[in-house]
């Protein structure tokens, strides 16, 4: 049973760097999207619409490595 709880505990531990793998990821690329928008009004739409692909790639990436970290736990 102890076992049980180590996995849960590996996986809460796993999902929390993950989460923070994501905002390391996503904090720059929007901050690199608003600087650019400021830049060059007039491209903001293109890069706002660059900006949200990049960040549903890496949120695509944190979900199936969350996944990842339950299906390690439960087996």
């Amino acid at each position: 049973m102890e076992a049980l709880g180590m996995a849960w505990l590996a996986a809460g531990i796993g999902g929390g760097v993950t989460v923070l793998g994501v905002g390391n990821g996503i904090g720059p690329l929007v901050a690199a999207a608003l600087e650019a928008s400021a830049r060059q009004p007039e491209n903001a739409g293109d890069v706002r619409a660059t900006m949200i692909i990049g960040a549903a790639l890496i949120e695509g990436v944190a979900l199936f490595a969350l996944v990842i970290c339950v299906l390690l736990a439960i087996k």
